[in-house]
């Protein structure tokens, strides 16, 4: 109890020293929003950055800026999108996690999703929203929404359009889920072996200090209704995130969520260590049908992971949505069939963690790329995803339970990175949109963003890396991270939470 007491005042210190991380929020004079715009602090992809400037000096006046308004049929999508994010993390991963790991686990992998679901949650309201989704520095927002302060009913958050709004609470959900499941994802590399209580206090390290930031970095921008001349284009730009400044493009969280979960995920397998009996006793999964139901789950969920990311119910929603479809499907039969070939027979496991792998590459992709871009990468997917779980794990020499890293590490690096490439209108996708000029900016460079894709690859994998050997490494000498070899025989079930998944 002393080292839990311990622990928690240690991480209270970290979290007032939040602040530090941010600048206090300013007003931007040239870049001025409608007065209807209460909250103009959006994920919206960085889709003006790269080219803006080049197009807005051609511009001689720019048109007075709209009213910013709710559109009921917009804010009536994102309700569904973010239930449908929500339905990912619980049931959905919960499901698929749980029947990967043995009987005697199950439980425990039930409980701890969904604790971290409802931990993060209140997280999110508390400071999380604030610091991602404010302005303050290119790195993290302030503290100006600590508690949600000053958001209404009537607070608008921007949308990719200008003039066209939705209620900030939505938005502030929608996001929210997405923390919430990033979080979630990394439970899978060290299930089976961690106590309970340093999972928990893990990921509120985590995500306050990696999450956060790299949300922050990624998708925090002024709106479009900012970005009304040249000038005000360029100081709007200036008070965006890290990575949004770049030009970096993440449709729905390649980075943010995919890679970022991964690497803590790798690095926590290490920390925590293998599981006893790895490599010599069977550890097969106890209940594939429960993995399966969790993977459609997830699948039916990332419709609104990914068409909701377009904040709008317009053509950007419909591309997500079918590239959403495609993507998984191509990844699946992939998988499956190259499994076939290479061990005479398909296999439902091979089939579902295939579509899952497709789902994570289209993730930054969706709304950028055309559907024959969205297929390749689906192909190309299903054949890196199965090299992660069963060539790359094994040069790793980790323990990661349920290939985290192995499917949304590897995936999500290969569709970061290939968004550059079929993002391009010359491979159907929709190119870079400038918002001064309302138009497709011209020169789209297949190497250049490639280049600003893969730095923002790295970025991600450094930050959550370090982040993640610090947290584990002060949750490890406070509270410990790994529960006593009896009660890993015995079971997490009953030794951490006594209980069974199964009585009979």
């Amino acid at each position: 109890m002393k080292k839990i007491i311990s622990s928690l005042a240690l991480l209270g210190a970290m979290l007032f020293a939040a602040p530090t991380f941010a600048e206090d929020a300013s007003a931007v004079a040239s870049a001025p929003v409608a007065e209807a715009v209460v909250a103009s602090e959006a994920k919206t992809e960085p889709v003006a950055v790269a080219t803006a400037s080049v197009v807005a000096s051609e511009v001689a006046a720019a048109p007075a800026a709209p009213v910013v308004t709710i559109n009921k049929g917009d804010n009536t999508w994102l309700f569904i999108a973010t239930a449908l994010v929500i339905l990912m993390s619980i049931p959905g991963l919960a499901l698929f996690y749980g029947g990967l790991v043995r009987s005697k686990n199950m439980l425990s992998v039930l409980m701890q999703v969904f604790t971290v679901f409802s931990l993060i949650s209140i997280l999110w309201v508390v400071y999380g929203y604030s610091l991602a989704f404010t302005e303050g520095n290119a790195f993290i927002g302030s503290l100006s929404k600590v508690f949600l302060a000053g958001v209404t009913p009537d607070s608008i958050a921007a949308t990719w359009n200008k003039g066209i709004g939705i209620s900030e609470f939505i938005y502030i959900a929608f996001q929210g889920a997405f923390a919430a499941i990033t979080c979630g994802l990394i439970v899978g590399s060290f299930a089976e072996r961690i106590k309970f209580s340093a999972v928990l206090v893990f990921c509120v390290i985590w995500f306050t200090f990696s999450y956060l930031p790299l949300a922050h970095m990624v998708w925090y921008w002024a709106g479009p209704d900012a970005y009304t001349t040249a000038e005000a284009a360029t100081a709007a730009t200036a008070t965006a995130g890290f990575l949004f400044q770049d030009g970096a493009l993440d449709f729905a969280g390649g980075t943010v969520v995919h890679i970022n979960a991964a690497v803590a995920g790798l690095v926590g397998s290490y920390f925590v260590g293998k599981r006893v009996g790895y490599g010599r006793d069977p550890m097969t999964p106890h209940s594939l049908t429960m993995t399966m139901i969790g993977a459609s789950l997830l699948w039916f969920g990332w419709f609104g992971f990914n068409a909701g990311s377009a904040l709008e119910a317009n053509g950007t929603a419909a591309l997500a949505f079918i590239n959403t479809w495609i993507a998984p499907a191509a990844a699946a039969m992939t998988w499956l069939l190259i499994e076939w070939m290479w061990k005479g027979k398909p296999s439902l496991l091979g089939a579902a963690s295939g579509a899952v792998a497709g789902l994570v590459v289209i993730t930054p992709a969706a709304g950028f790329v055309g559907v024959g871009g969205g297929l390749v990468m689906g192909v190309l997917a299903g054949a890196a995803g199965l090299w992660g779980v069963h060539g790359l794990k094994r040069w790793l020499g980790a323990d990661d339970s349920l290939d985290v890293f192995g499917v949304h590490g590897v995936c999500g690096i290969l569709g970061a990175i290939l968004t550059g490439v079929f993002a391009s209108p010359d491979l159907g996708g929709t190119g870079v949109w400038d918002y001064v000029a309302n138009g497709v900016a011209s020169g789209y460079s297949i190497v250049t963003q490639v280049k600003i894709q893969t730095i923002g690859v790295l970025i991600t994998i450094a930050w959550s890396g370090v982040v993640a050997i610090i947290a584990y490494k002060l949750v490890d000498m406070t509270i410990g991270l790994r529960v006593k070899e009896d009660e890993e025989r015995e079971g997490l079930d009953v030794s951490s939470h006594g209980e069974k998944a199964y009585n009979m």
